[in-house]
């Protein structure tokens, strides 16, 4: 019998009640992804992509199917899988180091002293370049310094699965350039397994190790799963113009374009 996934998403259907019947939202999803590896969600806008990393989250039901991480069954929220999203998410009235704090007190209360959890929290702030601004309000941070806090937040819990839906949609080019630097330096160092969402090819080809293409919705499902084969550490500069690059791209761009065209959803 063949070993099962660290992820695992067997038979994912989604669907939802609505005035004129049901909305068949996802069908038919099969999914697996390793520890460790890097997973990049793509397709246009309404193939719920939000809706399966959702599931995965446990934050929505599947109406078929299971999930399985390490062997257990998801059916609800939990510490074992970080949500990063496009909106930080940040408390206003709280500093960074309180907003950070909030899932650190809540995931090791139990297991760290008050002094450990500071010191966590300090650390990784550190990580994601943020240990400056631990005391400041989130109204007083650029959009991509938000995103660094909510990355920390985010990681600080040590989750299983870290999951991240559009975490740089919003930022600017060279802001999003920074942050996903910093996510790759961030997995290599750790080890992370995540699970992204992203409208940006060049995005998931170079943080990914898999882009998985959604077909469009309703009734949305794997059109294609494809390994990108580029050696890692990646540097942008270097792998932009390598025959590995292009070709991935390439793939991507050709199944969203030509294969389940609605152009304007997709950054080229």
């Amino acid at each position: 019998m063949k070993k099962q996934s660290y992820l695992a998403l067997e038979g994912i259907g989604v669907s939802f009640a609505t005035k004129t019947g049901p909305f068949v939202a996802l069908q038919n999803i099969d999914l697996n992804v390793e520890r460790g590896e890097f997973v990049a969600l793509i397709g246009h806008s309404g193939c719920g992509k939000s809706t399966l990393l959702n599931v995965i989250a446990g934050l929505t039901r599947a109406s078929t199917g299971v999930v399985f991480l390490d062997g257990k069954v998801v059916d609800s929220p939990g510490p074992d899988r970080a949500m990063v999203f496009q909106d930080h998410s940040l408390l206003p009235w709280l500093s960074v180091a309180e907003n950070v704090a909030l899932a650190v007190d809540k995931v090791f209360a139990a297991t760290k002293t008050r002094a450990e959890r500071r010191d966590w929290v300090a650390h990784n702030l550190e990580l994601v370049n943020m240990a400056h601004a631990a005391t400041k309000r989130p109204g007083e941070l650029s959009g991509g310094m938000k995103q660094r806090v909510g990355i920390a937040r985010a990681i600080a819990m040590q989750p299983r699965v870290l999951l991240m839906d559009e975490p740089f949609g919003a930022l600017d080019a060279l802001t999003r350039a920074n942050l996903q630097d910093m996510v790759m330096d961030l997995q290599a160092a750790q080890g992370n397994t995540v699970v992204m969402i992203t409208h940006d090819v060049d995005e998931a080809v170079l943080l990914a190790d898999r882009v998985v293409m959604m077909t469009n919705g309703p009734a949305a499902t794997i059109g294609e799963d494809m390994r990108v084969e580029l050696d890692r550490p990646r540097r942008r500069l270097e792998i932009a113009e390598t025959l590995a690059y292009i070709a991935a791209r390439t793939g991507v761009l050709r199944f969203l374009y030509e294969r389940f065209s609605h152009p304007a959803d997709v950054a080229a």
